[in-house]
């Protein structure tokens, strides 16, 4: 690739969530973040660019091939233009800051900084319970932003102030805090859905289909805008075991 090529890629990459360039030569231009770890390699063939990921997290690539199906090639990415390059980086960095193990990081960095600037002697107290749990559902909405591209996982309602993170398995019930910011645990709702999930009163199947509680009447379902078509925009094979003691509840409920 010739210097304005180059250019274009580091230039693409700094737009979309890479933004730092860690190698540049005529073959390949990597890029990396401080936002996360992962890093993208992208090249040029025969007037196409021809993307590979570097990254530790096994959920990465299979949501990109989700994402990006035509533009697959065995275990990298082959696109046509800058457009289309700039839509696979910065998906590609939206999962990064979303899916485990980055959302955890950020929340324990971002508790630290904000504990070091309150008064000495609160560590186990009610005062830090509350940062962290504060920090901690800021950082779980921010990665299910990304990770649903700030859409309703249901509806596709992309207007924020509606929207919810709405968790599977409650934080107070979440062993570790891992499991409490695993974006897996849980939708990107709007608000009258998210009343309901989060009462139990609807869950979703293994295929991603709405499950209503017994309790729940057709007629106030109607009311609440909800109806027995709905259905998760996908499903991830890691958001089953949540699913599943989510739904668990919801069946139970009379």
């Amino acid at each position: 690739m010739n210097p304005l090529q180059r250019t274009l890629i580091e230039k693409t990459g700094n737009d979309n969530g890479f933004e730092h360039v860690v190698a540049s030569d005529a073959s390949c231009v990597t890029l990396a973040s401080a936002r996360h770890a992962n890093r993208a390699l992208v090249g040029l063939d025969n007037g196409a660019y021809h993307v590979r990921f570097e990254t530790g997290s096994q959920s990465l690539m299979p949501e990109l091939q989700r994402s990006f199906p035509a533009a697959q090639v065995a275990k990298a990415f082959r696109v046509a233009t800058e457009a289309e390059l700039a839509a696979l980086l910065r998906r590609a960095a939206s999962l990064s800051r979303a899916l485990p193990s980055q959302a955890a990081n950020d929340y324990q960095q971002a508790v630290a900084t904000e504990l070091s600037g309150l008064p000495a002697g609160i560590v186990g107290t009610e005062v830090e319970r509350m940062v962290r749990q504060r920090v901690g559902q800021n950082k779980f909405r921010d990665a299910m932003l990304d990770y649903w591209g700030g859409a309703c996982a249901v509806t596709g309602v992309a207007i924020p102030e509606v929207l919810r993170a709405s968790h599977a398995k409650p934080w107070a019930e979440c062993a570790t805090d891992a499991e409490r910011l695993d974006v897996f645990n849980g939708f990107l709702l709007s608000a009258n859905l998210d009343a309901l999930f989060d009462r139990f009163l609807v869950s979703f199947d293994e295929q991603g289909s709405l499950v209503t509680a017994p309790v729940l009447a057709g007629a106030d379902l109607q009311l609440l805008g909800i109806s027995s078509g709905m259905k998760l925009r996908w499903v991830n094979a890691l958001h089953q075991p949540y699913l599943t003691l989510h739904r668990g509840r919801v069946l139970q409920a009379r």
